[in-house]
């Protein structure tokens, strides 16, 4: 029966996409901003609508959903997960978008031809994060402290994507376009929507087949950090795999249609730093403080509200700076509470880290990685917690100094005793000035 339930939804999105490229696209042409608006609402329908089948298969069991089959869980809770789970995986698919956007950029693909790679691109994405949704289902219920890894793995990725402004993609130093250069050939220039080509004779490559090269490898780099992030809502597999397949299947109408404006949401990418270490702060109190999938989706669905508005008013402010003491005030209040939310959620993520190496102090645990992790959270807004990061580091510095002096004093000290001992054996061997040994004599 799970087998008939799995096999009956990828043979839906399978027949999807056939029903895309190979019916309603088949004729290469610019998508345009209403046609793309058009498909991405039809994509969110689609999910909505499946997110309702999903609440009536779970509440009244359809072919042992809910019982025996997919997981324990009742039409209600379902519904919510997987709603949530679409949410987040929707949101981090936003980042996506520009680094695809400088990708096509960089190798100047036509229009025409960026739906396609898209359509393939996103085909490999599936079976990819089908593969890391299996392997992540099958380490959470073995170990269960694995949980705890991925929470630090999206801390340690929101940090690092507040740090980074702006992502720096450069094609020619990726490892798969390296491997397929020196494997093959590569044309000179597009050959329509062609991936493959033959150059005298012998089989080669076309731009548009590296342009999937590097579009398949940073896929994979975003999957390694959302695909832990749906795993603090749920750890049920049909879950989670379906709510990720419905947000990518989205995403190529949704680069067309936000592509050229997604820059304009200048606190977007903010608020996706905050959405991830929300998300790692959930996992990590899994199993002590567990937080409901309701207040989850209202706390990650505020953030991403605050830093849609706050562009929005930026963006208009930007445009009109004498727009009236009204807009000044409004854009004052919605910058105040954006600082306030980001200290709020800096002050919860930081201490909730702190309070889980302060924990580990005593449990067996990586106490002194999880504690300066706190401390580095609560730095980036908070005064007394840089003060105190330096002077960790300093106390640490010095400790390293002190422990090198020593170990090199003790290991002049061993080569001094060691030369002194020697010197010893050399003297008794030696002759005295009458010639004789200095050693005594057998009786």
């Amino acid at each position: 029966m799970t087998f008939l339930i799995w096999a009956a939804f990828i043979a839906f999105i399978l027949a999807m996409l056939a029903l895309d490229l190979g019916v309603l696209q088949r004729r290469d042409h610019v998508i345009g901003i209403r046609e793309s608006l058009i498909w991405t609402g039809i994509w969110v329908a689609l999910s909505l609508l499946f997110n309702a089948g999903v609440y009536f298969a779970y509440e009244h069991h359809w072919l042992g959903i809910g019982t025996t089959v997919a997981g324990h869980l009742s039409g209600s809770d379902a519904a919510l997960k997987f709603f949530t789970g679409y949410v987040i995986e929707k949101s981090l698919s936003l980042d996506n978008i520009f680094v695809i956007a400088v990708i096509f950029a960089y190798f100047g693909v036509p229009g025409e031809y960026q739906h396609r790679v898209l359509y393939w691109g996103i085909l490999g994405a599936l079976v990819m994060r089908g593969a890391m949704i299996g392997a992540g289902t099958a380490l959470i219920h073995a170990l269960t402290w694995i949980t705890y890894v991925f929470g630090a793995m999206l801390i340690v990725t929101a940090i690092r994507m507040y740090f980074s402004k702006d992502k720096h993609v450069d094609p020619d130093r990726n490892p798969f376009v390296r491997a397929a250069r020196s494997l093959y050939p590569v044309s000179g220039d597009f050959e329509g929507h062609r991936f493959f080509t033959r150059i005298d004779g012998a089989r080669a490559i076309t731009p548009l087949f590296l342009v999937l090269l590097v579009i398949e490898s940073t896929d994979l780099l975003f999957a390694v950090d959302s695909i832990p992030a749906i795993f603090a809502i749920t750890d049920n597999a049909f879950i989670v795999f379906t709510s990720n397949v419905f947000a990518i299947l989205g995403l190529r109408s949704l680069y067309f249609a936000l592509a050229g404006i997604i820059r304009k949401f200048r606190y977007l990418r903010t608020s996706l730093v905050f959405v991830l270490g929300f998300v790692g702060v959930k996992m990590l109190l899994a199993h002590y403080y567990p937080i409901p999938t309701g207040v989850s989706l209202a706390v990650i669905a505020g953030m991403l509200a605050i830093g849609i508005t706050a562009s929005i008013v930026a963006n208009r402010r930007a445009r009109d700076p004498e727009n009236g003491n009204l807009g000044a005030d409004v854009q004052r209040v919605v910058q105040a509470t954006w600082k306030q939310a980001r200290r709020i959620v800096v002050l919860v993520v930081g201490m909730t880290v702190l309070a889980v190496g302060a924990a580990l102090l005593i449990l067996p645990g990586p106490a002194l990685i999880v504690l300066p992790i706190g401390l580095a959270i609560l730095a980036t807004e908070f005064v007394w917690a840089r003060r105190l990061l330096r002077r960790i580091k300093s106390e640490a510095g010095s400790l390293a100094e002190k422990v090198g002096v020593r170990k090199s004093t003790d290991r002049k000290s061993g080569e001094q005793g060691s030369s002194t001992f020697s010197k010893r054996s050399k003297d008794k061997d030696l002759p005295d000035s009458t010639g004789s040994s200095t050693q005594p004599s057998p009786p």
